[in-house]
């Protein structure tokens, strides 16, 4: 069995599992852009993240992550990881 670094704190868990998320808009300068952003909710509240996006991104992964029931984030890499599908499908 493989050793485990203890303390395990929430610092050191690195995947966590996306539970909810929210995308808003700012407005930016008058005649200027506004910005996205998607805030990620992960293991129910343990750990938030904010993420800018540009209004392509943010359509995209408002398909993604609608037609997706499971979804994984990787906070050191900063990737959202959409479910699984098992091979033939």
């Amino acid at each position: 069995m493989p050793e485990v670094p203890q303390p395990v704190t929430d610092n050191s868990i690195k995947v966590r599992q996306l539970s909810h998320y929210q995308f808003s808009w700012v407005a930016g300068e008058p005649a200027g852009p506004g910005t996205y952003t998607l805030q990620l909710v992960l293991d129910q509240g343990a750990w938030e993240e904010v993420l800018t996006l540009t209004e392509q991104d943010a359509d995209n992964l408002q398909d993604l992550l609608s037609a997706s029931h499971d979804v994984h984030y990787d906070i050191d890499r900063r990737t959202l990881i959409f479910g699984t599908t098992p091979v033939g499908s």
